[in-house]
């Protein structure tokens, strides 16, 4: 079985190491003690073991094998059913690795179950075996250390979004390249998936305060479900602002890339002005200089000695005239 860590808790200590799941439900009963297992990708058959013995909700248990949960908590009777979505970020990809973490609660054990290396929960389990008075109250305690636990690993995945985005806004002026759309786009959906992971957290954490008075829930446990509450509206508002600053970074570079290709038309517009009124200035004298390059029989003006100097101030003349036309039209 995928065991990560399996103990039984008395008072806050840990008496006992067990090796199999058997000797974790004998030691429990026998000691009126707390167990926590910890398991990692368990198959259908391990898991259904864990939960014939602690009574776990089929609903539940189903959601634990399926995976791909949102972030939620339900209550089946005196067991919490909690999802949670850690996260860690890929500074060189820009991408937010989410990993699934399930934990069961109940009146005397906690039972994690994990579908992604991430979080290292033995960091959680070391620091609450160095206060076993805090551990001695119980699962739920647990439970806060785990919630504390992912929110405060929020807080790198956060700070390296608002380092990307900060960059974005750097080069929005100096670089309005398809790239730079294509950034803007995808970072904006890791903000939003992000976003969907931690935004569910805030209506957990109230749901669990609510029942607090319900269910016993220590005051020292609701002021730290409190600060983690806290935590966490921090960082959904950081993701908000984020996501409309991205949002709105993607409309301007849309609109600088309008007006670059606009301005770009324009200018080459304003060349194909100068080349047509050259070539219509061309034109003229061209025109005239084809007709006296015919050879007529009959043609009076040749035989006037003011025939080839008339056609030559013609010929300037329209030159002249079309290139004043255009100046007046701002084609040249």
């Amino acid at each position: 079985m995928p065991i990560i860590d399996n103990a039984v808790y008395v008072d806050g200590e840990r008496i006992r190491n067990p090796a199999t799941l058997e000797q974790t439900f004998e030691h429990m009963k026998a000691n009126h003690g707390m167990a926590w297992i910890g398991l990692l990708r368990p198959t259908p058959e391990e898991l259904q073991q864990v939960a014939a013995e602690f009574s776990l909700h089929p609903l539940a248990v189903e959601d634990a094998l399926a995976g791909h949960q949102r972030p939620k908590i339900e209550r089946y009777g005196d067991i919490l059913f909690t999802v949670l979505r850690p996260a860690s970020y890929n500074d060189a990809a820009e991408t937010v690795d989410f990993g699934e973490l399930h934990v069961f609660v109940g009146p005397d054990f906690v039972v994690t179950i994990r579908h992604a290396d991430v979080p290292d929960l033995a960091v959680v389990r070391r620091r609450l075996e160095q206060q076993p008075a805090l551990l001695a109250k119980g699962p739920q305690v647990v439970l806060a250390a785990i919630l504390d636990e992912v929110v405060d690993e929020y807080a790198p995945v956060t700070a390296g979004l608002q380092n990307d985005v900060d960059e974005i806004e750097d080069s929005l002026f100096s670089d309005t390249g398809s790239e730079l759309s294509r950034r803007i786009y995808e970072l904006s959906r890791e903000v939003i998936l992000f976003q969907r992971a931690t935004e569910p957290l805030s209506e957990m954490l109230e749901a669990v305060l609510r029942g607090a008075e319900k269910y016993r829930v220590d005051i020292e446990l609701q002021r730290e479900l409190r600060n983690v509450e806290d935590h966490v509206i921090r960082i959904t508002e950081k993701i908000a602002a984020l996501r409309a600053i991205l949002e709105n970074a993607l409309t301007v570079n849309a609109t600088l890339v309008t007006h670059r290709q606009t301005d770009t038309a324009l200018e080459q517009s304003e060349q194909v002005k100068k080349i047509s009124g050259w070539a219509a200035i061309l034109f003229g004298p061209t025109l005239v200089g084809t007709v006296y390059g015919m050879n007529f029989t009959y043609m009076p003006e040749l035989q006037s000695p003011w025939g080839y100097p008339l056609a030559l101030l013609g010929m300037l003349a329209t030159s002249v005239v079309l290139y004043l036309v255009f100046k007046a039209r701002r084609w040249m």
